[in-house]
């Protein structure tokens, strides 16, 4: 195996390429700190695009007196909107009482709290619906005669994270897709990380690791870092069902459980539905969690106590699971388990400091950055600077919260010939920049070849270019969701088109500017 020299030195290396580690390195890079980022897979390739995309409070943490958290998420909520308001939207969420559980008492007074704890500015507030009258009840069962509605944000969670990968590479930052960290060991002033990528091994020198691999946190530590850490993560399983859709409205369910859980259903990818999420401690592999037979019955018994058409087993489209990374409190049960996050340093008199992530939820990802990066500041002065990623817009998200439909209608001025369902699809992905993934376009045949729903080569070569996609996997499941709309088939020819066509090495910082650091 070829071996490159020791030659390049960072601020601050990252291991992980999820939600977490992709806005450490955009924070970091935004504060002119040199930072390089090493994901073994692809971005969001594990927990980051297993959730069940919600920008939200989480309601049912009040439960568990869980305040700091829930306000610090509720306030995030219109944060995230403004600065990537092409691929968060806000979403109204219908709770059906249901008389056997919670009181409507208690209810009102949890949707209370959530409407006034996180500075609600633009979200509509709660409102109390009769089912008999309104639309959300058509779906429902005989038996639920009033409901509440809230509002909370539903978010593209895989574009998030290479999104703030390309952020943060726009600011210089070398990020490193498919790069495995073999070893990470201290030296008088530095860490040395050792990397393996595309058959080669390299080796970085930085001031301050940052551990934020998720589900493999305590591997990082046991096996590439090799210390002992007092922290514990507690690996909890949540999987979600995909079926055609159930209703028509646009708004989402959040159901109760007899067995205290909740799950939503929640419209998705015009023709479908989402229900999710289950919570259960998780033993296994995080790589290889999938979800189980036993978690697909759960979910479709659970909404089928609400829906009046029964959901099956057989009506499920596609499923997804995901491993969160919980930081270990010791409660006796999964969904109990604190979603908040500890951000541990470990540190010895003279050696370089690592800091190490544990727990965390998407929806406050930017603020735990923050939080990381006013620990590094001892070691990295530069981390001592304003916080500044909650007023600058993500890649394509420079519009205001409300202008989605003109930025569609912009495009469409610019590219006439371009169908409004395309256009629209476009631009929730790429925001502002669907105007660059069109440029050189005259005509749709300028597109080239669709390979499979509304997929063109434009948007494919796009994505190689500069969002580091290399499979069909990563282009069908996390730069998009029309992994739903493909045949075999088409997903076969799609792969064999990229091998042909990505090249060695994807970096497009150093593309843009003509070399790597």
């Amino acid at each position: 195996m070829a071996a490159r020299a020791l030659d390049e030195t960072y601020d601050l290396a990252i291991i992980g390429g999820g939600v977490n580690g992709c806005g450490i390195a955009r924070d970091a890079a935004g504060r002119g700190i040199s930072v390089v980022l090493f994901e073994q897979g692809d971005f969001a390739g594990a927990t980051s695009s297993a959730s069940t995309k919600l920008i939200h409070g989480g309601l049912r943490y009040l439960e568990h007196y869980e305040f700091r958290l829930v306000r610090e998420a509720l306030m995030e909520r219109e944060v995230l909107w403004a600065i990537a308001p092409h691929i968060i939207r806000p979403l109204r969420f219908v709770l059906p009482h249901h008389k056997g559980l919670r009181p409507a008492w208690l209810l009102r007074l949890g949707l209370f709290l959530y409407d006034h704890l996180g500075g609600r500015k633009l979200l509509p507030a709660t409102r109390t619906l009769d089912l008999a009258r309104d639309a959300a009840g058509a779906p429902l069962r005989a038996g639920y005669h009033r409901a509440f509605e809230y509002s909370d944000c539903w978010v593209e969670d895989s574009r998030l994270v290479v999104l703030n990968a390309l952020d943060a590479a726009e600011r210089g930052a070398d990020i490193r897709p498919r790069s495995r960290v073999i070893g990470a060991t201290r030296a008088a002033d530095h860490w040395q990380v050792d990397i393996e990528q595309d058959g080669e091994r390299t080796s970085v020198r930085a001031k301050v690791l940052v551990n934020a691999a998720g589900p493999w946190v305590h591997e990082v530590l046991a096996h590439v870092v090799r210390v002992n850490s007092p922290a514990n993560v507690r690996l909890v399983q949540g999987s979600h069902i995909v079926v055609r859709k159930l209703y028509d409205h646009d708004r989402a369910y959040i159901f109760q459980n007899a067995d205290g859980r909740i799950i939503f259903a929640i419209p998705y990818e015009r023709d479908f539905t989402l229900i999710g999420t289950t919570d259960r401690d998780y033993k296994g592999a995080p790589h290889e969690v999938k979800a189980s037979p036993e978690e697909i019955s759960y979910l479709c018994a659970a909404a089928s106590e609400y829906f009046k058409a029964p959901v099956t087993p057989e009506q499920v489209v596609w499923t997804y699971s995901g491993v969160r990374p919980l930081y270990d409190d010791g409660a006796s049960k999964a969904q109990e388990a604190t979603r908040d996050y500890v951000l541990e340093m470990e540190e010895a008199e003279g050696q370089p400091p690592m800091l190490s992530v544990f727990g965390g939820k998407i929806t406050t990802y930017r603020r735990l950055a923050e939080h990381a990066l006013q620990k590094l500041a001892p070691f990295l002065p530069a981390a001592a600077k304003p916080s500044w990623t909650g007023t600058e817009p993500l890649p394509g998200g420079d519009f205001a919260v409300h202008d989605q439909p003109r930025i569609v209608a912009q495009v469409k001025r610019a590219h006439p010939w371009l169908n409004e369902t395309l256009a629209h699809r476009l631009v929730i992905a790429y925001g502002t920049r669907a105007l660059r993934l069109l440029d050189s376009a005259r005509s749709a045949a300028d597109l080239g070849r669709v390979f499979g729903a509304d997929l063109t080569e434009a948007e494919v070569r796009y994505l190689i270019r500069e969002e580091w996609a290399r499979t069909a996997e990563d282009v069908l499941w996390r730069r998009s969701k029309l992994g739903l709309r493909f045949t075999r088939e088409e997903i076969d020819a799609l792969d064999a088109f990229m091998l042909m066509h990505v090249p060695y090495r994807l970096n497009p910082a150093a593309d843009r500017s003509g070399a790597a650091r």
